[in-house]
Formats: C-alpha cells, sequence, structure tokens
C-alpha cells in the first residue's frame, strides 16, 4: 500500500508545477487527474480575500445557484409547523416537523447538512444557538434559510444553491462537484461561485488585491493554483 501511495504521489508531482497559476479551464481538467481515492471525491474551491474581517461590512456570504449542483445529496431538516409540511416534503425535505427541536437538544445533528424553517419558528431555536452555531447549521434569512417560502429554497438548494461564507482569515472554502463531473461542468461551476464572490466585492475594501489567491483540490490531493485573471464575468 506504501509503495502504490508513494507512486501516486509522484504522479501527482509530474502533474503540477507549484509555481505555475494554470487558467481555471486547465485547472478543472488537471484536478480531475490527481485523485487516486476509490470513491467519487469531492472538487473543492478555497479563495482567499483581501478582507477585514474583523469589519462587519467586509465579512463576505451568501449563497449562489451551481448551475450542475454539486453531486452532493443534501440532506435538510425543515422546521416548519403542521400547515407548512406538506409543502415542504413535497419540496424534498428529508426531516420535517417542530418535533426535531427536542432531538437537536438530545444532540441529534449527524444526519442533517442544512435547517430550514420560517421567522415565526426562529424564537423556538434561540437556546438551539450553542448547539447549531458551531455545526454551520442555525438558520439565517441572509442565505435564506428562514424564509416564508420554505418549498422554494429546499427545491433551490436540492437542485445546487449552495451557501458560503469568510472565515476569520478571509477564506471561503466550498464543494463544486465530484471528481465524476465532466471538467466543463466543474470549469462551469467555478465560474459561476467566483464571480458571485467578485460581484460580493464590499465598496469598504481597501484598494488592492481582493481575490489573493485561488485553489482547486480533492479530497486527500494537492492543490491547484489558479490564476484569478483566467476568467470573465
Amino acid at each position: 500500500m506504501s509503495k502504490k501511495l508513494t507512486k501516486n504521489r509522484k504522479k501527482i508531482l509530474e502533474k503540477i508545477n507549484n509555481h505555475k497559476k494554470y487558467s481555471l479551464e486547465e485547472a478543472s481538467i488537471l484536478v480531475k487527474k490527481i485523485s487516486f481515492v476509490n470513491f467519487d471525491a469531492s472538487i473543492d474551491i478555497s479563495v482567499h480575500l483581501g478582507i477585514d474581517t474583523k469589519l462587519p461590512n467586509q465579512m463576505i456570504r451568501g449563497f449562489v445557484k451551481l448551475p450542475h449542483g454539486t453531486g452532493k445529496n443534501i440532506r435538510i431538516l425543515a422546521l416548519v409547523p403542521k400547515d407548512k409540511e406538506l409543502e415542504v416534503k413535497e419540496a424534498g425535505a428529508d426531516y420535517v416537523g417542530l418535533g426535531y427541536i427536542e432531538k437537536i437538544k438530545s444532540g441529534w445533528t449527524k444526519n442533517i447538512d442544512i435547517i430550514i424553517t420560517i421567522p415565526s419558528v426562529m424564537p423556538q431555536l434561540g437556546s438551539l444557538g450553542k448547539i447549531l452555531g458551531p455545526r454551520g447549521l442555525m438558520p439565517n434569512p441572509k442565505l435564506d434559510t428562514v424564509t416564508m417560502n420554505p418549498g422554494k429554497s429546499i427545491k433551490e438548494i436540492k437542485s445546487g444553491k449552495i451557501s458560503f461564507k469568510a472565515d476569520r482569515y478571509g477564506i471561503i472554502h466550498v464543494s463544486i462537484g465530484r471528481v465524476s463531473f465532466s471538467h466543463q461542468y466543474l470549469f462551469n461551476n467555478a465560474k459561476e461561485f467566483l464571480n458571485k464572490i467578485i460581484r460580493s466585492k464590499p465598496s469598504s475594501c481597501k484598494k488592492g488585491s481582493y481575490i489573493k489567491s485561488i485553489y482547486l483540490s480533492t479530497t486527500m490531493s494537492s492543490s491547484i493554483l489558479v490564476d484569478s485573471k483566467s476568467f470573465i464575468l
């Protein structure tokens, strides 16, 4: 096993020039070739932004609809009252009902990726902040996870809408597909995401480099540096 891993690492090193910035299209092709795991690995993009995360008006967060989705089955919990249950079930919610609030209080969160709710339910979730907050599961109007139209939000998420948020270092890290995707699908998804990030540039951001670096990678692979000038809005 160790010899095989060594050979794979050598192959990766041979394919990647660490001193080169690849075009987004080149990176979308190459990133598929450097995955050697025995499963359909996730392909991720990391963007380091030149923002001051200590300033509220420079915090970058939002959502974007990827043209080809992420290839992942997003498990959604809809915390809605009885009159909304049929709507969210038909939209594709995996777990439905306010009864899950008590389950969450008991520690149940491992089976969900996103929680959708409506404004009137939010006061009931205040006590769950310490549980949901650290896991990134707390519903937020800015991410369209607190909405008067939960069915619509669920359909959009199931069809490829993802949320993003810069961490304290100014880095945004999201999945844009799978190794099984065609390189054109990966390119389209990455381009749509990056264009959204550019459009989200705060007016208060200092002059200079807004996008410091962009990297594409797969699960357990090396990262590929992308030339930020290689795609057009």
